[in-house]
């Protein structure tokens, strides 16, 4: 369980950079590390070898969710199940004592 959640922080940490790492439409990346746009990551361009990237951590994201989930939902059936039965209710007391509001003094 602690590895799974290990490998899902990883990957969400990864994933958040995969996408930053990414040009948007008309950007050219390489101009924000002091080079000319397509050569960080060779001639053929970043675009595909990030997106490939960015499908494979969504998808390992996806899994760790999923098990993240199951595993939490089943471990929370058993506790349910295992609650024991609610106690007869308690005997209805005296309604408390209302305070008394003080009558004003009549004027003289």
């Amino acid at each position: 369980m602690t590895i799974i959640v290990v490998i899902h922080v990883l990957v969400c940490i990864a994933l958040i950079l995969i996408v930053l790492l990414q040009a948007g439409k008309g950007a050219e990346m390489g101009a924000a590390f002091g080079g000319a746009s397509q050569t960080i990551f060779g001639s053929a361009g970043a675009m595909g070898f990030l997106s490939k990237l960015t499908t494979v951590a969504a998808v390992i994201f996806m899994i760790t969710s999923l098990l993240l989930t199951f595993s939490s939902t089943r471990r929370g059936s058993t506790i349910m199940k295992e609650r024991p039965a609610p106690l007869a209710p308690a005997a209805p007391s005296e309604a408390p004592v209302q305070p008394q509001v003080p009558v004003p003094e009549p004027k003289k």
